[in-house]
Protein backbone atom coordinates (compact mmCIF):
# COMPACT_ATOMS: atom_id res chain seq x y z
CA UNK A 1 0.00 0.00 0.00
CA UNK A 2 2.74 2.29 1.01
CA UNK A 3 4.33 1.86 -2.03
CA UNK A 4 1.69 2.31 -4.32
CA UNK A 5 1.15 5.87 -2.23
CA UNK A 6 4.80 6.68 -2.93
CA UNK A 7 4.81 5.65 -6.79
CA UNK A 8 1.74 7.96 -6.97
CA UNK A 9 3.04 11.27 -5.05
CA UNK A 10 6.47 10.31 -7.08
CA UNK A 11 4.54 10.48 -10.66
CA UNK A 12 2.86 13.52 -9.48
CA UNK A 13 5.76 15.19 -8.59
CA UNK A 14 8.12 14.54 -11.48
CA UNK A 15 4.81 14.21 -14.09
CA UNK A 16 4.01 17.61 -13.91
CA UNK A 17 7.45 19.13 -14.21
CA UNK A 18 7.97 16.57 -17.35
CA UNK A 19 4.50 17.22 -18.86
CA UNK A 20 4.73 21.10 -18.75
CA UNK A 21 8.61 20.69 -20.67
CA UNK A 22 6.95 17.85 -22.76
CA UNK A 23 3.95 21.12 -24.09
CA UNK A 24 6.74 23.58 -24.06
CA UNK A 25 8.62 21.80 -26.84
CA UNK A 26 5.49 20.94 -28.74
CA UNK A 27 4.45 24.82 -28.78
CA UNK A 28 8.29 25.71 -30.07
CA UNK A 29 8.18 22.96 -32.77
CA UNK A 30 4.49 24.38 -34.13
CA UNK A 31 3.37 26.39 -36.34
CA UNK A 32 2.14 29.08 -33.69
CA UNK A 33 5.75 29.67 -32.41
CA UNK A 34 7.00 30.35 -36.43
CA UNK A 35 4.65 33.19 -36.54
CA UNK A 36 5.22 34.82 -33.10
CA UNK A 37 8.99 33.41 -32.27
CA UNK A 38 10.22 36.36 -30.75
CA UNK A 39 7.77 36.59 -28.34
CA UNK A 40 7.33 32.86 -27.75
CA UNK A 41 11.03 32.01 -27.55
CA UNK A 42 11.17 34.96 -23.93
CA UNK A 43 8.17 33.07 -22.61
CA UNK A 44 9.92 29.44 -23.19
CA UNK A 45 13.49 30.50 -22.40
CA UNK A 46 11.79 31.53 -18.55
CA UNK A 47 9.42 28.99 -18.50
CA UNK A 48 11.89 26.46 -18.96
CA UNK A 49 14.64 28.43 -16.71
CA UNK A 50 12.26 29.51 -13.66
CA UNK A 51 8.71 28.43 -14.32
CA UNK A 52 9.47 24.63 -14.14
CA UNK A 53 12.11 24.35 -11.21
CA UNK A 54 9.92 26.37 -9.15
CA UNK A 55 6.79 24.12 -9.63
CA UNK A 56 8.65 21.35 -9.12
CA UNK A 57 10.43 23.15 -6.15
CA UNK A 58 6.59 23.61 -4.54
CA UNK A 59 5.61 19.85 -5.14
CA UNK A 60 8.78 18.80 -3.19
CA UNK A 61 9.18 21.35 -0.52
CA UNK A 62 6.97 19.51 2.65
CA UNK A 63 8.83 15.65 1.03
CA UNK A 64 12.04 14.08 1.90
CA UNK A 65 13.20 14.68 -1.76
CA UNK A 66 16.31 17.25 -1.24
CA UNK A 67 15.32 20.44 -2.17
CA UNK A 68 18.97 20.94 -4.26
CA UNK A 69 17.25 18.34 -6.94
CA UNK A 70 15.96 21.64 -8.12
CA UNK A 71 19.02 22.23 -9.80
CA UNK A 72 19.12 18.84 -12.19
CA UNK A 73 15.74 20.69 -13.48
CA UNK A 74 17.38 24.32 -14.29
CA UNK A 75 20.13 22.10 -16.05
CA UNK A 76 17.69 20.65 -18.25
CA UNK A 77 15.91 24.18 -19.15
CA UNK A 78 19.25 25.34 -20.08
CA UNK A 79 19.70 22.42 -22.73
CA UNK A 80 16.66 21.75 -23.82
CA UNK A 81 16.35 25.86 -24.37
CA UNK A 82 19.78 25.41 -26.30
CA UNK A 83 17.90 22.31 -28.30
CA UNK A 84 14.35 23.84 -29.29
CA UNK A 85 14.98 27.42 -29.44
CA UNK A 86 16.81 28.94 -32.86
CA UNK A 87 20.02 31.03 -32.17
CA UNK A 88 18.63 34.37 -33.01
CA UNK A 89 16.07 33.66 -29.85
CA UNK A 90 18.37 33.04 -27.58
CA UNK A 91 19.23 36.66 -26.26
CA UNK A 92 17.69 35.76 -23.35
CA UNK A 93 19.07 32.16 -22.47
CA UNK A 94 22.67 33.67 -23.30
CA UNK A 95 22.45 35.90 -20.33
CA UNK A 96 21.64 33.50 -17.88
CA UNK A 97 24.07 31.05 -19.20
CA UNK A 98 26.65 34.10 -18.63
CA UNK A 99 25.30 35.85 -15.57
CA UNK A 100 23.26 33.43 -13.15
CA UNK A 101 24.77 29.61 -14.38
CA UNK A 102 28.32 30.81 -12.92
CA UNK A 103 26.60 31.34 -9.90
CA UNK A 104 25.18 28.29 -9.70
CA UNK A 105 27.98 26.10 -10.35
CA UNK A 106 29.74 27.91 -7.33
CA UNK A 107 27.27 27.42 -5.10
CA UNK A 108 26.44 23.76 -5.77
CA UNK A 109 31.06 23.88 -5.51
CA UNK A 110 30.91 25.45 -2.02
CA UNK A 111 28.09 22.89 -0.87
CA UNK A 112 29.87 20.43 -2.09
CA UNK A 113 33.04 21.57 -0.33
CA UNK A 114 31.03 23.07 2.81
CA UNK A 115 29.84 19.18 3.41
CA UNK A 116 32.84 17.46 2.66
CA UNK A 117 34.72 19.99 5.49
CA UNK A 118 31.98 19.16 7.64
CA UNK A 119 32.19 15.86 7.17
CA UNK A 120 36.00 15.71 8.07
CA UNK A 121 34.99 17.62 11.06
CA UNK A 122 32.92 14.85 12.43
CA UNK A 123 35.01 12.64 12.11
CA UNK A 124 38.39 13.99 13.76
CA UNK A 125 35.81 14.77 16.28
CA UNK A 126 34.35 11.33 16.69
CA UNK A 127 37.70 9.19 16.87
CA UNK A 128 35.72 5.95 16.34
CA UNK A 129 35.46 5.87 12.85
CA UNK A 130 38.15 6.92 10.00
CA UNK A 131 37.29 9.72 7.60
CA UNK A 132 37.03 8.50 4.09
CA UNK A 133 36.62 11.24 1.12
CA UNK A 134 35.10 8.93 -1.42
CA UNK A 135 31.94 7.91 1.21
CA UNK A 136 31.65 11.52 2.64
CA UNK A 137 31.87 12.92 -1.14
CA UNK A 138 29.42 9.93 -2.23
CA UNK A 139 27.44 10.91 1.05
CA UNK A 140 27.33 14.93 0.00
CA UNK A 141 26.40 14.20 -3.81
CA UNK A 142 23.53 11.95 -2.94
CA UNK A 143 21.61 15.14 -1.30
CA UNK A 144 22.20 17.49 -4.52
CA UNK A 145 21.74 14.85 -7.64
CA UNK A 146 19.57 12.54 -9.15
CA UNK A 147 20.62 8.99 -7.91
CA UNK A 148 21.59 7.97 -11.16
CA UNK A 149 23.99 10.49 -11.71
CA UNK A 150 25.40 10.21 -7.64
CA UNK A 151 28.35 7.57 -8.72
CA UNK A 152 29.60 8.88 -12.22
CA UNK A 153 30.33 12.23 -10.94
CA UNK A 154 31.75 11.23 -7.80
CA UNK A 155 34.18 8.78 -9.10
CA UNK A 156 34.92 11.10 -11.69
CA UNK A 157 35.85 13.71 -8.55
CA UNK A 158 37.93 10.99 -6.79
CA UNK A 159 40.02 10.01 -9.66
CA UNK A 160 41.18 13.66 -9.83
CA UNK A 161 40.95 13.68 -5.72
CA UNK A 162 43.15 10.74 -5.38
CA UNK A 163 45.03 10.99 -8.53
CA UNK A 164 46.43 14.41 -8.23
CA UNK A 165 45.30 16.55 -4.75
CA UNK A 166 45.67 13.37 -2.37
CA UNK A 167 49.78 13.31 -2.11
CA UNK A 168 50.10 12.85 1.91
CA UNK A 169 51.26 9.89 2.80
CA UNK A 170 48.43 7.64 4.72
CA UNK A 171 49.63 6.41 7.86
CA UNK A 172 47.76 3.41 8.84
CA UNK A 173 46.11 2.90 12.58
CA UNK A 174 45.58 0.04 14.24
CA UNK A 175 41.91 -1.37 12.69
CA UNK A 176 43.42 -0.25 9.17
CA UNK A 177 44.97 -2.69 6.69
CA UNK A 178 47.03 -2.24 3.13
CA UNK A 179 46.44 -4.52 0.28
CA UNK A 180 48.78 -3.25 -2.29
CA UNK A 181 51.51 -4.05 -0.57
CA UNK A 182 52.47 -7.50 -1.68
CA UNK A 183 49.76 -7.37 -4.70
CA UNK A 184 50.76 -6.95 -8.32
CA UNK A 185 48.36 -5.04 -9.25
CA UNK A 186 50.59 -1.70 -8.85
CA UNK A 187 53.12 -2.97 -10.50
CA UNK A 188 50.54 -4.18 -13.38
CA UNK A 189 48.65 -0.64 -13.84
CA UNK A 190 51.96 0.97 -13.71
CA UNK A 191 52.88 -1.20 -16.62
CA UNK A 192 49.46 -0.54 -18.28
CA UNK A 193 49.86 3.59 -17.98
CA UNK A 194 53.63 3.13 -19.99
CA UNK A 195 52.18 0.94 -22.47
CA UNK A 196 49.13 3.79 -22.80
CA UNK A 197 51.60 6.58 -23.52
CA UNK A 198 54.04 4.98 -25.75
CA UNK A 199 51.01 3.93 -27.82
CA UNK A 200 49.40 6.94 -28.01
CA UNK A 201 52.16 8.68 -29.21
CA UNK A 202 52.56 6.59 -31.85
CA UNK A 203 49.51 5.82 -32.72
CA UNK A 204 49.17 9.50 -32.91
CA UNK A 205 51.88 10.18 -35.50
CA UNK A 206 50.20 7.55 -37.78
CA UNK A 207 47.17 8.94 -37.84
CA UNK A 208 47.76 12.20 -37.93
CA UNK A 209 48.13 11.17 -41.76
CA UNK A 210 45.37 10.47 -42.44
CA UNK A 211 43.16 12.78 -39.80
CA UNK A 212 44.35 15.41 -37.74
CA UNK A 213 40.78 15.51 -35.55
CA UNK A 214 40.71 11.80 -35.65
CA UNK A 215 44.34 11.53 -34.03
CA UNK A 216 43.73 14.29 -31.40
CA UNK A 217 40.36 13.35 -30.14
CA UNK A 218 42.31 9.27 -29.80
CA UNK A 219 45.06 11.17 -27.92
CA UNK A 220 42.75 12.98 -25.59
CA UNK A 221 41.03 9.46 -24.76
CA UNK A 222 43.91 7.99 -24.28
CA UNK A 223 45.25 10.67 -21.70
CA UNK A 224 42.32 10.34 -20.33
CA UNK A 225 42.47 6.65 -19.86
CA UNK A 226 45.73 7.10 -18.37
CA UNK A 227 44.37 9.71 -15.77
CA UNK A 228 41.66 7.22 -14.84
CA UNK A 229 44.24 4.39 -14.44
CA UNK A 230 46.54 6.68 -12.39
CA UNK A 231 43.73 7.58 -9.59
CA UNK A 232 42.64 4.28 -9.42
CA UNK A 233 46.11 3.34 -8.49
CA UNK A 234 46.24 5.81 -6.14
CA UNK A 235 43.25 5.25 -4.49
CA UNK A 236 44.46 1.79 -2.99
CA UNK A 237 46.89 3.74 -1.18
CA UNK A 238 44.75 6.30 0.24
CA UNK A 239 41.64 3.68 1.23
CA UNK A 240 42.65 1.08 3.43
CA UNK A 241 40.52 -2.16 4.62
CA UNK A 242 39.70 -1.44 7.91
CA UNK A 243 37.16 -2.87 11.30
CA UNK A 244 35.59 -0.35 13.00
CA UNK A 245 32.35 0.24 14.99
CA UNK A 246 31.57 -3.54 14.44
CA UNK A 247 31.77 -3.49 10.59
CA UNK A 248 34.26 -4.45 8.52
CA UNK A 249 35.05 -1.95 5.68
CA UNK A 250 36.74 -3.56 2.76
CA UNK A 251 37.72 -1.46 0.10
CA UNK A 252 39.94 -2.32 -3.13
CA UNK A 253 40.51 1.65 -4.01
CA UNK A 254 37.45 3.24 -5.29
CA UNK A 255 37.36 0.55 -7.56
CA UNK A 256 35.43 -2.28 -5.47
CA UNK A 257 33.90 -1.91 -2.04
CA UNK A 258 31.61 -3.75 0.57
CA UNK A 259 30.25 -3.19 4.22
CA UNK A 260 30.04 -6.21 6.34
CA UNK A 261 28.29 -6.42 9.54
CA UNK A 262 30.17 -7.76 12.20
CA UNK A 263 27.96 -10.20 13.24
CA UNK A 264 27.20 -11.41 9.62
CA UNK A 265 30.76 -12.86 9.32
CA UNK A 266 30.23 -17.00 9.47
CA UNK A 267 33.68 -17.58 9.10
CA UNK A 268 37.27 -16.09 8.09
CA UNK A 269 39.61 -18.54 6.76
CA UNK A 270 43.41 -17.23 6.15
CA UNK A 271 43.85 -19.18 2.15
CA UNK A 272 45.46 -18.71 -1.16
CA UNK A 273 43.96 -22.09 -2.67
CA UNK A 274 42.23 -21.42 -6.13
CA UNK A 275 37.93 -21.15 -5.59
CA UNK A 276 35.89 -20.64 -8.63
CA UNK A 277 33.77 -17.38 -8.53
CA UNK A 278 30.18 -17.34 -9.59
CA UNK A 279 27.46 -15.09 -8.06
CA UNK A 280 28.11 -16.39 -4.46
CA UNK A 281 31.72 -16.35 -4.26
CA UNK A 282 33.20 -12.94 -5.40
CA UNK A 283 36.68 -11.42 -5.76
CA UNK A 284 37.73 -7.82 -3.69
CA UNK A 285 39.98 -7.57 -6.93
CA UNK A 286 39.68 -5.50 -10.06
CA UNK A 287 41.49 -8.48 -12.10
CA UNK A 288 39.23 -10.88 -10.45
CA UNK A 289 41.13 -14.65 -10.84
CA UNK A 290 43.62 -12.83 -12.46
CA UNK A 291 45.55 -11.35 -8.49
CA UNK A 292 45.47 -13.83 -6.02
CA UNK A 293 44.07 -13.57 -2.53
CA UNK A 294 45.11 -14.74 0.82
CA UNK A 295 41.79 -14.60 2.71
CA UNK A 296 38.61 -16.17 2.65
CA UNK A 297 35.24 -14.44 4.23
CA UNK A 298 32.09 -16.46 4.38
CA UNK A 299 28.37 -14.81 5.04
CA UNK A 300 25.32 -15.77 7.19
CA UNK A 301 23.34 -14.02 4.43
CA UNK A 302 23.79 -12.01 1.16
CA UNK A 303 25.60 -8.71 0.58
CA UNK A 304 26.59 -6.24 -2.04
CA UNK A 305 29.49 -5.30 -3.75
CA UNK A 306 30.37 -2.08 -5.40
CA UNK A 307 32.23 -2.17 -8.23
CA UNK A 308 32.93 0.58 -10.49
CA UNK A 309 30.33 3.17 -11.31
CA UNK A 310 28.11 1.75 -8.90
CA UNK A 311 27.49 -2.19 -10.27
CA UNK A 312 26.34 -3.80 -7.74
CA UNK A 313 26.96 -7.36 -7.15
CA UNK A 314 25.64 -10.25 -4.68
CA UNK A 315 27.51 -12.56 -2.56
CA UNK A 316 27.92 -14.85 0.23
CA UNK A 317 31.79 -15.43 0.02
CA UNK A 318 34.15 -12.83 -0.73
CA UNK A 319 38.22 -13.35 -1.58
CA UNK A 320 40.70 -10.92 -1.10
CA UNK A 321 44.25 -10.02 0.00
CA UNK A 322 45.55 -7.98 3.35
CA UNK A 323 49.19 -7.74 3.57
CA UNK A 324 48.70 -8.74 7.03
CA UNK A 325 46.17 -11.22 6.91
CA UNK A 326 47.20 -12.72 10.44
CA UNK A 327 46.83 -9.66 12.34
CA UNK A 328 43.25 -8.94 10.31
CA UNK A 329 41.82 -12.88 10.80
CA UNK A 330 42.92 -12.04 14.17
CA UNK A 331 41.18 -8.87 14.43
CA UNK A 332 38.08 -9.63 12.75
CA UNK A 333 37.94 -13.28 14.97
CA UNK A 334 38.34 -10.61 18.33
CA UNK A 335 35.47 -8.42 16.76
CA UNK A 336 33.10 -11.38 16.55
CA UNK A 337 33.70 -12.70 20.01
CA UNK A 338 33.16 -9.36 21.71
CA UNK A 339 29.99 -8.98 19.48
CA UNK A 340 29.23 -12.05 20.45
CA UNK A 341 29.63 -11.69 24.59
CA UNK A 342 27.70 -8.19 24.01
CA UNK A 343 24.71 -9.83 22.37
CA UNK A 344 24.64 -12.54 25.00
CA UNK A 345 24.36 -10.13 27.67
CA UNK A 346 21.98 -8.01 26.15
CA UNK A 347 19.68 -11.04 26.52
Amino acid sequence: MNKTINLQKNLIIFGIPFLIIGLIIFIAKSQLFINNSNNLATGITFDLLLTVPFIYFLLIRKTNIPKTTVVPFLILGIVISSIILPSENQYYLNLFKTWVLPIVEISILSFVIYNVRKGIKHYNLNKTESFDFFTTLKNTCYEILPKGFVIPVVTEIAVFYYGFIYWKKRDLKENEFSYHKESGTIALMIVIIFLVAIETAVIHILLAKWSNTAAWILTFLSIYTGIQIFGFLKSMFKRPISIENNKLFLRYGIMKEATINIEDIESIEVSSKDVELNKETRNLSLLGELESHNLIIRLKKENTLIGLYGMKRKFKNLTFHVDDKIKFKDLVINALQQRFIANKRQR
